[in-house]
């Protein structure tokens, strides 16, 4: 059973969205892709312990869910990297306006500014190549971003009911339903990055833990994901992973001029 520390912090702001971002379903094509596993564990390759990355400290989850991810990819090229708590701070301070020195404007941050950021300036010292926006409520694109991303990057509206708690359920409707513990953001925003799935849950990294969401739960809490294509899980110049069309993606985005 995952234990929860009970002194953590969320820092996911509001959404934004942004007209020049791609949605991977133009590049999921069926016919192009292998067939979707009925289970994914990038997390077995991971050895090192996931760490806070200082989330039970400050609202910075949105940049440790980028160190997560950094963990997920090169744990499973062959050499884990795990960032210091040192670079993941900078990012977060870059991003935010956040003083580590006086504790001030500790607010959290918007994951599409963590994702420019990543992109342009890198955490770390570590810079992805692009990301696309999937679609929380489909289940199918959601399992082949974990697939051929290595995971998802996605933001929660946690509900009060999951404080807590190692898994992440729907509400019971004839129950529940109605109850201000269940709803949508009552505990606040969160950012997370997704490394597993089976048919019941998808399975994300959280204040260092591997914790399970249910898969009935995604479209009622799950309001944003991204897949992120990183140098360090794509080795290739031309396509990542199980054959995914790299060259017309970066064709696109380079038309569109996504930030």
């Amino acid at each position: 059973m995952v234990s929860i520390p009970h002194n953590v912090k969320l820092g996911r702001l509001a959404p934004r969205f942004d007209a020049r971002t791609l949605r991977a379903a133009r590049y999921l094509v069926p016919a192009a892709l292998p067939p979707l596993p009925s289970y994914v564990r990038w997390s077995h390759r991971a050895r090192d312990p996931w760490g806070m990355m200082l989330n039970d400290r400050i609202g910075d989850c949105t940049c440790a869910s980028a160190g997560h991810a950094i963990q997920t990819w090169t744990a499973n090229q062959g050499q884990e990297v795990t960032l210091a708590d040192a670079d993941i701070l900078a990012a977060y301070s870059a991003i935010s306006g956040y003083d580590p020195t006086t504790g001030a404007n500790d607010n959290g941050a918007v994951e599409l500014d963590v994702l420019n950021y990543w992109r342009t300036t890198g955490i770390g010292g570590r810079k992805i190549g692009a990301y696309v926006a999937l679609e929380p409520r489909d289940q199918r694109e959601i399992k082949e971003g974990i697939y051929l991303f290595g995971g998802v990057y996605i933001g929660v509206a946690l509900p009060l009911a999951w404080q807590n708690q190692s898994v992440w359920k729907a509400p019971h409707f004839h129950i529940d339903f109605g109850h201000a513990a269940w709803r949508p953001g009552s505990w606040g925003g969160h950012a997370v990055y997704v490394v597993d799935y089976d048919a019941e849950y998808a399975t994300c990294v959280s204040w260092g833990e591997l914790i399970k969401i249910q898969w009935v739960a995604f479209p009622l809490y799950v309001e944003e994901a991204y897949g992120i294509i990183s140098p360090e899980w794509v080795t290739d110049a031309t396509k990542a992973p199980n054959g995914f069309d790299m060259t017309s993606l970066i064709a696109d985005l380079n038309a569109l001029g996504q930030p």
